[in-house]
């Protein structure tokens, strides 16, 4: 099956129907997921957004409860989950949503605000022929040109992209593409393959032996804590929560994203940080996307996007990191 460049226009409008489209677009000189609606600019052919989809289920604010107080004093959650289609996500952001989802549902508990977004989410995927210079998925697991968990997968051609339905969610898309879509005509086009390269295989053995060693010195020697590598990572998941007060009659209490980078974090009743300096907190957000998360889950926390590659005012880079664990001597 083929969806013909030519068709997309009606594609996406036919799909916003069903749903809120979000697909790649740009802000304010931003690149993020934006609502489409007929006429949004839409460049299938953008490498990477530098705002992560993760806001789609994980909102960077997001009402939970809806509170009164005094006599008759109430709380109602706040159910806000409607129907969207993550259209033009890339892999490593679908890498991003698995990884986010053994966070957000396990077998031991289950938030309920993420999972319903997530049972109404549709993810269309679009493998890619282009990577920046930043990109290292492949180092971390994942395939610039598969994305088995989407729903649906492009692939793109000469002529559009062929269509591959992964799910029950992607029937019920095609259904609504009916008409839309043709039988395949052309051979798919090249799959990117990025140039930057890590080597995990030694990092895996030996970082969690490393908790005591200098190079984590080293590494957090310029860090800002300026918390920009974990608002850009599409993984990244620590919040706060607090009450948004609406006069003295009650308000809402809100669930916030929040940063491991941050001083405040960590910090305990009575003024104790376990994580007092960059160092800690650096060695804290390493180690958990490399060997934590993994040990726990299965797979890395950090799935090569680049994001913070390409955002850090610092110039801190993962994959450098990576590299500089995997030669250092253990101690």
């Amino acid at each position: 099956m083929e969806l013909r460049k030519e068709n997309l226009e009606k594609a996406l409008t036919a799909l916003a129907q069903s749903g809120k489209v979000l697909l790649p677009g740009t802000v304010d000189d931003v690149k993020k997921f934006v609502p489409y609606a007929p006429g949004t600019p839409f460049d299938p052919n953008m490498v990477n957004t530098t705002l992560p989809p993760k806001d789609v289920l994980f909102p960077q604010t997001q009402k939970m409860y809806r509170f009164t107080t005094g006599t008759g004093a109430s709380v109602e959650e706040i159910q806000d989950a409607e129907d969207q289609i993550l259209f033009g996500i890339r892999p490593c952001d679908v890498q991003s949503i698995n990884c986010l989802d053994k966070v957000f549902i396990t077998d031991t508990f289950t938030d309920a605000f993420y999972a319903r977004k997530r049972d109404k989410l549709t993810i269309i995927a679009i493998a890619c022929t282009r990577v920046a210079q930043t990109c290292f998925c492949k180092s971390m697991g994942v395939d610039p040109g598969s994305a088995q968990t989407a729903d649906i997968l492009l692939v793109p051609t000469a002529a559009g992209w062929n269509v591959h339905c992964q799910s029950d969610k992607g029937q019920a898309a095609l259904k609504i593409l009916s008409g839309l879509i043709g039988d395949a005509t052309g051979q798919t086009l090249p799959m990117a393959e990025p140039e930057l390269k890590v080597n995990m295989a030694p990092v895996t053995e030996k970082i969690s032996k490393m908790f005591e060693h200098p190079i984590w010195d080293e590494l957090s020697r310029p860090c800002l804590a300026c918390g920009t590598c974990t608002f850009v990572c599409p993984t990244c998941y620590c919040f706060e929560m607090g009450p948004e007060l609406r006069g003295a009659a009650g308000g809402t209490e809100n669930r916030y994203w929040d940063s491991c980078m941050f001083s405040e974090y960590a910090r305990m009743a009575g003024g104790h940080n376990p994580r007092p300096s960059a160092k800690e907190r650096l060695r804290n957000r390493y180690l958990h996307k490399l060997s934590y998360f993994s040990e726990r889950c299965g797979q890395n926390l950090c799935v090569g996007c680049g994001r913070c590659v390409a955002k850090c005012p610092a110039g801190l880079d993962i994959s450098r990191a990576v590299e500089m664990i995997g030669e250092a001597k253990t101690v």
